[in-house]
Formats: C-alpha cells, sequence, structure tokens
C-alpha cells in the first residue's frame, strides 16, 4: 500500500518535461484527474489552469517564482515537488536519498553497484535516473531505493523521509535559482528532516555518521580524485549502515568505470589525452576535476552559463600546470577576466578543442571542466559532452 493511494481530485503538472508527464502519468493511473501546464505550450502563467484544483505538483525545473505557483500558493492550493508526490506513492522500501552540490550521481551508483554485489534488490532513482514517480508501479516492497535529491526537488517536499540521508559536500550552485546560498543550503538540508539516520562530511558541523576522504577503505576506488575517494568512503560508509559486508564494498570499489561526462577519459591522439568532465556545471566542480590533474600538463576549457558564480576561486585554483584556458560561451569573458593572461578566448566549443588540439604537446591533457552550465549552447551537459566526445573522435580521423 503506497502512503497515499487514497489521492483524489483535480491535480495541476506544471513543467512536462520527463518528471512532469511521470508525475501525470502515475496520477492518471491512479484514476486522478490531471491538468497539465507547460512552458513550451505557453501554458505555465495561464490562471485559469487553477480552477477547482486541489493539488500542485511542481518539476524540478519550475521555479518557485512561476505564476502558477504563486498564486496556488496565496489561495492555500498545496504544492508538492515531483519527488514528495513519487514518494507518497511508493510502496514500502528502503529509502537512501543522497543530495550535494557535487558527486551525487557518482555515488548513488557506486552505492547501488555495492548493494548488487552483496545480492541486494537496489533501484536507482531521482534527478539524472528515472523520476521517483517513473518507479513506483515497477519496484517491489523491500527494494532499497538509492535516490539522487537536488536542491530542486527538495524546496518543496513535506513528508518525504529518507531511511538514510547522506549529505555530500554544500558549496554556492544555482544562485540564479535560489537567489541566496543560505536559501541553496536550506533546500539541501531538508534532506534531513524526517531522517531516520544522517551521513555527513566530517568536520560540518552536522550531527550523523560522518565521513572523510581518508577514511580506510576496504579497497581503493578505480576512479581518480580525491573528490572521488570522499565520494567512495560516504558509499563505503553508507553501504555499511545499510549492512552490505566489506568483500562486496572492495568488489564494487575494484570495478566502478565511473560516470559519463565526469572526468570520463575520451581518447589518447598524438600523445594527447582527453578528459570529458561535462558535468563540471560550477566552480567547485572544475576546482576537483584540476585537483585530479594536478601533476600534468592541462589544458582547460571553461565556460558556458555561469549561473551567478563567482569565478576567482577558479583562477586561484589554476596551479602551475594549468597551460591555457580555453573561454568559451555567455561566460567566457568573466572567466577571461578571473583567469587573466591565460585565457584563450575561442567562442565556442569546437573553436576552443580546435585549437587545443592544434597548440598541445605530447603527454599534455585537454580537459573539459567548463564550471558553467551548458544552456547557452546545449540543451544540457550531456549534449555537450556528446559534442565533446564526437570532436575528439574526429581529430583522430
Amino acid at each position: 500500500m503506497s502512503r497515499d493511494a487514497g489521492l483524489r481530485g483535480r491535480v495541476l503538472v506544471v513543467g512536462m518535461a520527463r518528471s512532469g508527464q511521470a508525475a501525470a502519468t502515475a496520477l492518471r493511473r491512479r484514476g486522478v484527474e490531471v491538468v497539465e501546464a507547460d512552458r513550451a505550450q505557453g501554458t505555465d502563467d495561464d490562471l485559469s489552469l487553477l480552477e477547482g484544483v486541489e493539488l500542485l505538483v511542481k518539476s524540478p525545473g519550475v521555479p518557485g517564482e512561476n505564476a502558477l505557483v504563486v498564486e496556488a500558493r496565496s489561495c492555500g492550493v498545496p504544492v508538492w515537488s515531483e519527488a514528495e508526490l513519487g514518494y507518497r506513492l511508493l510502496p514500502p522500501v528502503r529509502l537512501v536519498g543522497i543530495t550535494g552540490t557535487k558527486g551525487k550521481t557518482t555515488t548513488s551508483r557506486l552505492l547501488a553497484a555495492m548493494l548488487a554485489t552483496a545480492g541486494e534488490r537496489v533501484r536507482l532513482a531521482g534527478n539524472e535516473h528515472s523520476p521517483i514517480s517513473e518507479v513506483v508501479d515497477d519496484v517491489r516492497e523491500g527494494t532499497i531505493l538509492v535516490c539522487e535529491l537536488t536542491s530542486f526537488q527538495l524546496e518543496d517536499v513535506h513528508t518525504l523521509a529518507c531511511d538514510i540521508a547522506v549529505l555530500l559536500n554544500i558549496e554556492p550552485d544555482h544562485l540564479d535559482r535560489h537567489g541566496t546560498f543560505e536559501a541553496y543550503r536550506d533546500a539541501k538540508l531538508r534532506i534531513f528532516e524526517r531522517a531516520g539516520s544522517s551521513i555527513v562530511p566530517r568536520g560540518s558541523g552536522l550531527s550523523g555518521l560522518g565521513f572523510a576522504f581518508d577514511d580506510p577503505l576496504p579497497a581503493e576506488p578505480s576512479i581518480r580524485g580525491l573528490h572521488n575517494r570522499e565520494n567512495a568512503a560516504a558509499a563505503t560508509l553508507t553501504a555499511r549502515s545499510l549492512g552490505v559486508g566489506d568483500d562486496a564494498i572492495a568488489e564494487a570499489l575494484r570495478t566502478f568505470p565511473g560516470v559519463e561526462h565526469r572526468l570520463e577519459p575520451i581518447g589518447e591522439v598524438d600523445g594527447v589525452r582527453y578528459i570529458n568532465d561535462s558535468k563540471a556545471t560550477n566552480v567547485a566542480a572544475a576546482l576537483r576535476a584540476l585537483a585530479a590533474y594536478a601533476s600534468e600538463p592541462v589544458r582547460l576549457i571553461a565556460g558556458g552559463r555561469g549561473k551567478g558564480q563567482d569565478f576567482r576561486p577558479l583562477a586561484s585554483g589554476l596551479g602551475p600546470n594549468i597551460v591555457a584556458v580555453y573561454v568559451i560561451g555567455e561566460a567566457a569573458e568573466e572567466i577571461a577576466d578571473a583567469v587573466g593572461g591565460r585565457a584563450v578566448r575561442a567562442g565556442d566549443l569546437g573553436a576552443a578543442l580546435a585549437r587545443a588540439a592544434a597548440d598541445s604537446h605530447p603527454g599534455e591533457v585537454v580537459l573539459l571542466s567548463p564550471a558553467c552550465a551548458s544552456f547557452d549552447q546545449f540543451e544540457n551537459f550531456e549534449e555537450r559532452g556528446e559534442e565533446f566526445r564526437r570532436l575528439v573522435q574526429n581529430l583522430g580521423e
């Protein structure tokens, strides 16, 4: 039995990308009348759609300032995130929620690999996986549901309760959406509301089981970078909390290949290695990537949509091994101003890669770690990473 099997009445779903579609489908399967609103259809500010609505379900991409959301709140209509709806429709499962500015997908998938190696029934959901509303009808009772949760998903939860809530880190991000770091942080920390137990970075000042990058592990992870060792430590502590033995944890650590678009080796051409870190959509993530390649000469490709970030920390984090920074997209001039003489203005990704390839020497690394969102030139970071992959492959032809 789900937590809200008696959901009835007319429900307005705002935002009809994958999460919104999943929410609408799940509701209709339960006999609920669904009204849809979407920016692409020009209906996301049509206040008449609220007539007779008893609940508004908001997709992650819909900001709180959306006209329908604002009006719903003023009229006393409850507003739920898609994650809240999905949680209420789930059968009894063990829910592990994982949030953080960076590392969510890597940690979620690594934890799932540990659980699967141990023979547990596990399913991934949230953010870069299937929306929770999409899995509610095929996840079995007793499954461990590992759910990657963003600030956008957490800002409108009301009953969501994780059996284990994991926070990886909090650094400034999505300030264009949340307005302030404090608002962003508060949304992230909602994962701990009603949680059975908490796993947090050691020294964070938060209560719970603590982890750190230098924790002893039953095996060293195959993925590169101290930040990934920290992700591995978080996954290991969570797996142990779920009763997984160290043999299964060690096997997963040794064999987990990493995640696409996250320090992903694309290939080597004429002695130059090309690394796709397109998922580095903020400065903190790019700094982690630079730290992972601190011992090699690096030509960095950075830029895109800046999301209101300060790029001075990126400039401060450029070690002497950074040969050049090829700046692209809307934030190109901001980054160029911050990094100074190492900036090479390239315009777009294709031009940046062509210039970097022409400038590079054997033994160097060309690293796409944009420190920015992709939406100025691409649909998403995946499309940006795939375009980088295609361009690199063309270099070898």
